[in-house]
């Protein structure tokens, strides 16, 4: 069955996308992970790659078209397979756009499927929007809630930060571009949903959004199992009964004496899932609980502090609070895996098994780039790294030599003329790596000063996707810790990484003489595909002439 593929949400503030490019025409044989085109956003120009396999049947946006978010893009099926329908039927946002004002800032969005009538998927009450999971990177397809800022009942702002969002390549903020009340929350701390599945609901404050969420699970969100299990409740598999259900209070008295007002509907529901309806708080008149409030009841914001201390295996567990284990007995524990630490491990599988590596060790010379640097940081408000005099070198390098800054697809090797360096930052979760876009063009104290920047953001969890993406050449630095040589796994889809270890005083021979110098082992790992030994070779030897002549750099 053909797959309709929609411009995608490739930043958190983008509401249009424009085709830059497109690398594959109709009937072209598209494989997963093939890019299809290069989209321009609100902040960069990316590569957005396909996640379906086929034949291109259909293009949607020409290139230099633009169109809002979820607009037609393309059509991938079996070849010859009838589109007709899908054309009709998923063309109309691009010819009319002012339809698109039904959904402010592409955040809201109601599945309509085959199973779901459109009649039924626009019945919402007034003024209620359906927020959902944002796709906040260019690769990401799932996302994780990592907190939620905002509780149901509290007052939204457009503006405000909803939640951190857990995704493929860091934990972002994730903002409102509405106003209203917090009505539902459809995935809760800790849980993962694909991409455009029900995140939240906002709306003037009392409104009855029964259905609403139910409509939006039987429209075909997947992500229902991992939000509140709420698929086994009558209110999901059986929406009707909740309309026929009286709404007269029952007076419940719970085991301490309390008496509590509730909808027999509210306490069938309470009942299935045993929530103890003396630990809910009721938002109904004089705080009689109604079934949102049972929906929306999160039991891990009640538990005592004797339970908290069970489960050492969370983030938030502090070390102390480990069990003692006498000496002897075997001992483990149990961490869940973040989205990103999964990102990372399937990208690296990936990489290492599909790309061919091989590496190349060279040892630089440093004394000069030592004393060059000491002059440099003596200049007021400068302060330049080691790590940013390889930056740059690598950056002229990759001018000379751009075999080495390129990208391999199976069609075809692509050579990129334009240089943007990534540079891995480890923070708590994994590895991230932020990108300087045309490092050639910078001087070293504009790199020094955009790497404290970006890697200073990046540990903090404030980097935006736009800044992680577009590399064309990685560097990764071990040497602060001592490492002296190490080989690194290719970033793809780069061609290449150079390992960056410790500066050593050793004894070394000049001019027939043992004498005392500094050096510096540099590993560049190629993806053989696309760069032969030579190539890289050559590309390592203009490195260390850079490196070892620090004056060059600044020609």
């Amino acid at each position: 069955m053909a797959t309709v593929i929609n411009m995608p949400r490739l930043s958190d503030t983008m509401t249009d996308g424009t085709v830059a490019t497109w690398l594959k025409k109709v009937g072209d044989k598209i494989n997963e992970g093939d890019i299809l085109a290069e989209i321009e956003t609100d902040k960069a120009t990316m590569e957005f790659e396909s996640f379906e396999e086929g034949t291109l049947l259909h293009i949607g946006i020409p290139e230099g078209g633009t169109a809002p978010v979820d607009t037609l893009l393309a059509i991938i099926g079996k070849e010859g397979e009838d589109i007709s329908d899908l054309i009709a039927g998923k063309s109309k946002p691009a010819e009319t756009p002012a339809k698109e004002e039904a959904a402010p800032a592409a955040e809201t969005k109601v599945s309509e499927t085959a199973e779901t009538p459109k009649s039924e998927s626009k019945a919402l009450p007034k003024g209620v929007i359906v927020v959902t999971m944002p796709r906040l990177s260019d690769t990401m397809t799932d996302g994780t809630v990592a907190t939620w800022l905002k509780k149901v009942g509290d007052k939204i702002s457009e503006g405000d930060i909803l939640a951190e969002i857990e995704t493929d390549k860091a934990t972002m903020e994730f903002e409102s571009f509405n106003e209203g009340t917090l009505l539902y929350i459809g995935i809760e701390e800790g849980g993962s949903a694909p991409v455009d599945s029900l995140l939240a609901i906002i709306g003037p404050e009392g409104t009855d959004i029964s259905g609403v969420a139910e409509n939006y699970i039987k429209g075909g969100n997947e992500a229902a199992p991992a939000t509140e299990k709420s698929t086994d409740t009558p209110a999901v598999a059986a929406p009707k009964k909740a309309e026929a259900a009286p709404e007269e209070d029952v007076e419940e008295v719970v085991s301490d004496g309390k008496r509590v007002f509730i909808s027999p509907l509210a306490k069938k529901i309470a009942e299935e899932k045993g929530i103890n309806i003396a630990k809910v708080k009721g938002s109904g008149e004089n705080g009689r609980i109604v079934k949102s409030d049972i929906e929306n009841y999160t039991p891990a914001a009640a538990a005592s502090p004797a339970t908290a201390t069970t489960a050492p295996t969370t983030a938030s567990a502090p070390i102390s609070a480990k069990p003692f284990v006498p000496a002897g007995e075997t001992s483990s524990e149990e961490i869940k895996n973040s989205q990103m630490r999964k990102i990372i491990a399937k990208r690296l599988s990936e990489s290492i098994f599909t790309a061919p590596h091989f590496y190349l060790t060279i040892e630089v010379g440093m004394d000069e780039a030592m004393k060059s640097r000491g002059i440099i940081n003596t200049l007021p408000d400068t302060k330049v790294s080691f790590n940013d005099m390889v930056i740059k070198a690598c950056a002229m390098a990759l001018k000379k030599h751009p075999k080495v800054n390129s990208q391999w697809k199976e069609e075809a090797t692509i050579i990129n003329h334009h240089v943007n360096v990534g540079v891995a930052v480890a923070v708590e979760d994994g590895l991230v790596v932020p990108v300087l876009k045309f490092t050639d063009l910078m001087s070293l104290t504009q790199i020094g000063g955009s790497v404290r920047d970006l890697a200073g953001r990046a540990k903090n969890k404030k980097l935006q996707p736009a800044e992680m993406e577009g590399s064309t050449f990685t560097v990764s630095n071990l040497g602060m810790f001592g490492i002296t040589e190490f080989t690194s796994i290719i970033n793809q889809p780069n061609s290449a990484i150079l390992s960056v270890g410790a500066i050593v005083e050793k004894p070394v021979v000049r001019k027939g003489q043992i004498v005392v110098g500094n050096t510096m082992k540099l590993t560049l790992a190629c993806d053989h595909r696309t760069v032969d030994g030579a190539t890289g070779a050559q590309f390592l030897q203009t490195l260390k002439q850079y490196l070892e002549n620090p004056v060059t750099m600044l020609a």
